[in-house]
């Protein structure tokens, strides 16, 4: 299992490499860049211009610069954006210098690579901070809303559909059918609006905070205070991810376990005289889990990174998502491309962690022994 293991780490690399490899190129063709944003911005603000020519007392931000701006749309030459004309072409080589994109693309890749391989992303280029310092910012925000989601969906919808699948066509699946359904119908983003509505303020009753993970000044309050605080802010966006996540799981728990009753070694357990508890924890259990384990990787990162986005806008919660997104809009390629490389390699870490747990699920299954 060891060397399985360290085959898996070692593709790791190749596969970053390629991802990265593809977006930046994508990248370098899509328009309205910060370059192109700043002559837009200076062809309607003069101000900018002063302050980039430093006139008026004013000295240029440094928005970025080095392995920062190595993720940023391709620098062509002087006069090639859109909305430079009218401008000095040396106010605008000084906008590409000023954000690092005065450099041949290929240079600016794998200076980026470079950084990266130090978890060095450089500085955002429109917040002039490090791209670490906010990634470690909004990291609690994500990590708490994917870990408690994923944590109750999974409590929740394996007792649950391995209760549908014993009692297949009862009155109790039906009406459970039912619950699913509209779980699965409906998306999460609308049942948090609806929580807001209900319970935040929004027109009835304001019971649930809608803003961050504490209160303010809760940094001074005794532990269980802070704890208790921390649970109040996090119980509406957690279960409206919990009721627009479950529903899948839940049948696909159910039909796992029926496909698994229906063979041959479950009658002839039953045969023997072994109990229902017997047969269906002792050799039902084992198999049917091997389909859910395999998708937990999969639905761990969908929740954390891409389910919760909608979700910390609704309740104006500053995670990973959202500064994602907003990145994406005002192409800050430095955090963006960050969060793409950290999204990315937690996602092929967690492939490994899933294939690792179906070996303590059944023993029996031996990676090492794949031709």
């Amino acid at each position: 299992m060891a060397a399985y293991i360290l085959r898996r780490l070692i593709l790791v690399v190749p596969t970053l490499f390629g991802i990265i490899l593809i977006n930046f190129a994508v990248v370098q063709f899509a328009p309205g860049g910060p370059v192109e944003q700043m002559l837009a911005e200076l062809r309607g603000e003069g101000q900018t211009l002063g302050r980039l020519t430093g006139e008026g007392g004013g000295e240029a931000r440094q928005p970025g610069g080095g392995p920062a701006a190595a993720g940023a749309d391709a620098a062509g030459p002087v006069g090639t954006y859109r909305g430079a004309r009218g401008l000095d072409p040396a106010i605008v080589r000084d906008i590409e210098r000023m954000f690092g994109f005065d450099k041949p693309a290929h240079v600016r890749f794998f200076e980026m690579l470079r950084g990266y391989l130090t978890f060095d992303f450089g500085r955002s280029l429109f917040q002039d901070r490090p791209v670490v310092d906010l990634l470690i910012e909004k990291m609690p925000v994500s990590v708490s809303l994917g870990l408690w989601s994923t944590l109750i969906i999974y409590l929740v919808s394996i007792p649950l559909g391995i209760r549908k699948a014993v009692r297949d066509g009862s009155r109790f699946d039906i009406a459970t059918s039912g619950v699913v359904l509209v779980g699965y119908a409906i998306p999460g983003f609308l049942f948090a609006i609806l929580l807001v509505v209900l319970f935040a303020g929004g027109s009835f009753f304001q019971w649930f905070p809608l803003r961050g993970l504490a209160s303010p000044g809760s940094e001074t309050w005794p532990f269980w205070e802070r704890a208790a605080d921390y649970f109040w802010h996090m119980a509406l966006p957690t279960l409206a991810l919990v009721i627009g996540g479950f529903a899948g799981l839940t049948m696909l728990t159910k039909n796992s376990f029926m496909d698994e009753i229906g063979k041959q070694y479950v009658v002839t357990a039953r045969a023997k005289g072994a109990n229902e508890t017997r047969v269906l924890y002792g050799h039902v259990f084992r198999n049917a889990m091997l389909l859910i384990i395999a998708g937990f990787p999969a639905a761990f990162i969908g929740i954390l990174f891409t389910g919760a986005l909608l979700v910390e806008i609704v309740f104006s919660l500053d995670g990973l998502g959202l500064l994602g997104f907003e990145a994406a809009i005002r192409r800050d390629y430095p955090i963006m491309f960050a969060t793409l490389y950290i999204f990315t390699l937690l996602g092929l870490i967690m492939q490994i962690v899933g294939d690792v747990m179906y070996t303590v699920v059944d023993p029996r299954i031996d990676f090492e022994a794949r031709r």
